[in-house]
């Protein structure tokens, strides 16, 4: 009788530490790499990659108009990847954003629709601003309460409450809020509930660059972002430290859910100018992707917004000039997002290789 004992071929080992100069050739290979596989979806249509991926550039940044739109698609998104951080940096998964988007907006909304000819433009602005923050806030701050009291799965109780505020602005919608009479649609904001443009652009990006700034403060330099980094380390170790982590998760997650709503109310004020049911618009969903490609950085933030906008913006061009449909853009956009995560892996995991060993045992 005998037995073979196999030393494995493939084993995955956690890396101490990477030169900074590999890291980030590593992630420019893997933006080349999904450039590449972005030809084939392209040739299949029958067109020439090189001229696709030209207008796609064309359309997002090749004249100032287009610039103003490709920022005001990339303002939401960067303002809700800097609202879930210190979320995700707690180890705290709020996938509620969307619904705290909605919220925040249906608060402004508030305003902008009954107060809007009984106070000034700047104090309306502001009251807006406050009531969709506090209001994002307090809808982030139901499940962080049932998370501290009962231990309860954030996963699910924020993922099912995007559901609960899509329906109360549907209801709205079709109800007390509607405009014409079986019309299902809110009256659009007047002037005076409309925050001003700076340079072409709603100020909501001076807000966010601001947002930007502060997050990074606060995650990095202050008491509260410290408690953050200790809770995401190690509850146990939060606790022995004398930490109240029930506490600590309510108050981060009011403040994600509050600049989420800040972020609703910059959709309504300054680009839609009206609430609808799909108001936050995928906003909260695709901002987490921002925030791990990120890692969770503020001022990287900007960047991978400003690439997910291009490429948003882009597609739309890319289906007029060159009938190719917006949907190629979507794949080359989940080709690129799936390279850029799987880099990671590679950044913090190394593959090590063995060669195979027979032993024979003669019992």
């Amino acid at each position: 009788m005998s037995t073979e004992n196999r030393t494995p071929l493939l084993r995955l080992a956690k890396r101490s530490e990477m030169d900074p100069r590999k890291v980030w050739c590593i992630r420019v290979a893997s933006i080349a790499i999904a450039l590449i596989l972005g030809f084939i979806p392209i040739l299949l249509t029958g067109n020439n990659p090189f001229a696709a991926y030209g207008v796609i550039v064309q359309g997002s940044l090749s004249r100032p108009i287009y610039i103003r739109q490709t920022v005001k698609i990339a303002v939401p998104l960067l303002g809700c990847a800097l609202a879930i951080a210190p979320c995700f940096k707690m180890k705290f998964w709020n996938i509620g954003a969307e619904g705290q988007i909605t919220m925040g907006a249906v608060a402004a909304t508030y305003f902008a629709l009954f107060w809007a000819d009984k106070l000034p433009h700047f104090p309306l602005l502001a009251i807006m601003f406050i009531s969709g923050a506090v209001a994002g806030g307090l809808w982030a701050l139901i499940p962080a309460f049932f998370k501290a009291k009962w231990n309860t799965n954030e996963t699910l109780f924020t993922l099912m409450m995007n559901y609960i505020a899509i329906g109360i602005v549907a209801w709205l919608q079709g109800g007390p809020w509607e405009g014409r009479k079986g019309s299902q649609l809110i009256p659009m904001f007047s002037d005076n509930a409309r925050i001003p443009t700076v340079l072409g652009v709603h100020c909501g990006w001076v807000i966010a660059l601001v947002l930007v700034v502060l997050m990074y403060i606060y995650m990095n330099r202050t008491k509260q972002g410290y408690e953050i980094a200790v809770i995401g380390d190690s509850v146990n170790t939060a606790r022995y430290a004398g930490m109240n982590v029930g506490w600590i998760m309510m108050r981060t997650m009011f403040l994600s859910g509050a600049i989420s709503g800040i972020v609703g109310f910059m959709i309504v004020s300054g680009a839609n100018y009206t609430l609808y049911s799909g108001v936050a618009n995928g906003v909260g969903f695709t901002s987490i992707t921002v925030a791990w490609l990120s890692q969770l950085n503020s001022f990287a933030m900007i960047a991978i917004s400003m690439m997910l906008a291009i490429l948003e913006k882009g597609s739309n061009t890319l289906q007029t000039r060159m009938e190719i449909p917006a949907s190629i853009a979507d794949i080359i956009t989940g080709i690129l997002l799936f390279c850029m995560l799987s880099c990671e892996f590679f950044i913090n995991y190394r593959l090590i290789f063995r060669h195979r060993e027979r032993k024979e045992v003669n019992v």
